[in-house]
């Protein structure tokens, strides 16, 4: 299966400072939707205070959850690539922050795929934790559950069609991105400008912002 191999990054890294680490703590120790989760509890969140980059996805799947390690999968590796980013910076939580919509693995749908995010996670969180990262200079809303949530009635009709606006959120220091799923191919071959206009603009801001 497509992921990190070898020695794993830190799992579950500290976040800098009494408070945050006690949030953090209290993340990871989540049970607020305990027996909606068909393997069980295991949030994964990862960032320390001076991370310049937010990336908010989805919900862990199974090789994240089995691991603890977010983006440990072959979107992950994909990601990656997007950012322009070597695998010790992507896994930096002084770097990078990483806080998915859902924390835990909500299960797979019948016709496939795994279910939404569960939507417990970002009310109960969200705020608090970001409240603790003074220095994000961006934050990526990875897929329609991001975009929903943060854009809201700013968001365009369809999810292709914010993304491909994504000039238009960048004073917000935001970012719209597609599921950088290998299932999302096809997407990327219908829209080239995806990877030849917003490609590059998020790699220079990733080098910007990561020096």
């Amino acid at each position: 299966m497509p992921g990190l191999t070898g020695k794993l990054p830190e799992i579950d890294p500290p976040g800098g400072d009494g408070a945050f680490d006690a949030l953090l703590d209290d993340v990871r120790a989540c049970r607020i939707c305990a027996e909606s989760l068909p393997l069980g509890p295991r949030p994964v969140v990862r960032m320390a205070k001076p991370a310049r980059i937010l990336i908010i996805g989805q919900a862990p799947g199974t090789r994240v959850h089995e691991t603890g390690l977010p983006w440990n999968d072959a979107s992950g590796d994909r990601l990656r690539d997007w950012l322009g980013a070597s695998v010790d910076d992507f896994y930096d939580p002084a770097k990078f922050a990483i806080m998915p919509m859902g924390f835990c693995y909500p299960g797979r749908m019948a016709r496939g795929g795994d279910l939404p995010p569960r939507p417990e996670c970002a009310p109960a969180w969200h705020d608090a934790l970001r409240a603790h990262l003074p220095d994000i200079g961006l934050t990526l809303l990875i897929g329609q559950y991001a975009q929903n949530y943060y854009l809201g009635k700013r968001r365009a009709r369809t999810m292709t069609e914010t993304v491909a606006g994504f000039a238009d959120y960048l004073p917000d220091n935001l970012l719209p991105m597609p599921h950088p799923s290998w299932r999302n191919t096809a997407w990327m071959k219908k829209n080239p400008w995806f990877e030849t206009g917003l490609l590059p603009v998020l790699r220079a801001k990733v080098q910007t912002l990561l020096g």
